[in-house]
């Protein structure tokens, strides 16, 4: 039987570098704090369609995908980020890997 291939994804352009890349609630101490992880893509998603204000056919044409991929990617990134401050987790940005 042979293997289902999906769509190969292309690689994503990203033009932000956060200078931080770890946030935390105030008052509680980082070790015994859950953390949620948000993907250099998720960080964009949400600087372009929440930060910038852009259509989500806007926002994808700059990140080189399709309107639907930035639209899982960017429901997903404000999940993490509510349950982040809902739960008082720790939100951590991951590093580009290079």
């Amino acid at each position: 039987m042979m293997k289902k291939r999906g769509r190969r994804s292309g690689p994503r352009r990203v033009d932000f570098e956060p200078e931080t890349i770890c946030y935390k609630p105030c008052g509680k101490r980082g070790y015994s704090l859950e953390r949620v992880v948000l993907g250099h893509d998720e960080m964009e998603a949400l600087r372009l369609g929440d930060y910038e204000g852009l259509y989500q056919e806007d926002a994808a044409q700059k990140m080189g995908i399709s309107r639907s991929t930035f639209s899982r990617i960017i429901t997903e990134a404000r999940k993490k980020v509510a349950d982040a401050l809902l739960h008082g987790k720790i939100i951590m940005i991951k590093e580009i890997e290079q």
